[in-house]
């Protein structure tokens, strides 16, 4: 019998708590540490339709990338989704836990994952942070080649989603040296440029910060969604789990409900 405990000291000691931002809220968020585990489901965010899939699939434990209450509250009444949430995780016995910027900087973690998928080698931290290859986003070296030639590559492994890849600088620019970070990188642009990359590949970007930093040239942007970017983490974990955690018996799935806000993308006609 595999206890949530168990999972969770995995999960501490991997993803440790000296290593989150001090504006964020991570860990154990609903549950009981003592309750037996056969099923865990992981998401990038904890929202109704994931929470609908934990507990339909029969999961005692929802591990997901995003805090539920990244900036607190007082209130968990049925009044409000999250509120919702919390209500229907206890209702089915299902544990939820998250490693959000401690997954950010870990070694194996969000960033290493976003820059395997695009084929990074010598990878190192974009923004180190202590001993080791702990550290914000990854810079690296692919083979040599065009803008278009990278970004055809990212737009065809980077996960299904409704906005797709924006893609930024000269299409005949040639590419080596790539920095990436998953999840909103404004913060990382002079970053990227400092480590001499031709490319950065984040999410979020702002209309301003990025023409802005275009106009003063080169690392050219790529923009995927703040879910794609950050998805490529939960196969690493799930591997993870099956082979750290338990006796064999313990089934660890990913969801792959895309959840981004946005549900389509249209290109707009309009006359200029």
């Amino acid at each position: 019998m595999v206890r949530i405990a168990s999972v969770l000291e995995y999960m501490e000691s991997r993803y440790p708590k000296g290593s989150v931002e001090d504006w964020d809220r991570v860990g154990f968020i609903v549950g009981d540490r003592t309750h037996e585990v056969r099923k865990i489901l992981l998401a990038v965010d904890p929202v109704p339709e994931v929470v609908a899939e934990a507990i339909d699939t029969g999961c005692q434990l929802l591990i997901t990338h995003h805090p539920l209450y990244l900036r607190g509250t007082s209130y968990v009444s049925s009044d409000d989704a999250k509120g919702r949430m919390v209500r229907d995780l206890i209702r089915a016995d299902c544990a939820l836990f998250c490693a959000h910027t401690n997954a950010d900087v870990a070694v194996g973690g969000v960033a290493d994952a976003l820059g395997l998928l695009v084929g990074l080698e010598e990878m190192v931290p974009l923004v180190g942070r202590g001993e080791g290859n702990l550290g914000i986003g990854r810079v690296g070296k692919v083979k040599r080649q065009t803008l278009r030639e990278f970004s055809t590559k990212v737009a065809s492994v980077l996960p299904k989603g409704p906005t797709g890849l924006y893609v930024g600088g000269n299409l005949d620019s040639e590419v080596e040296t790539v920095a990436v970070s998953g999840g909103a990188g404004d913060s990382l642009l002079g970053a990227a440029r400092q480590a001499g990359a031709d490319v950065f590949l984040t999410a979020d970007l702002r209309h301003h910060p990025a023409s802005e930093h275009l106009m003063e040239g080169p690392p050219a942007l790529l923009c995927g969604s703040h879910w794609a970017t950050e998805w490529p983490w939960l196969p690493h974990l799930a591997t993870e789990l099956t082979q750290h955690c338990g006796d064999g018996t313990l089934e660890v799935s990913i969801s792959t409900v895309c959840t981004e806000p946005w549900v389509e993308h249209l290109p707009t006609r309009g006359r200029l």
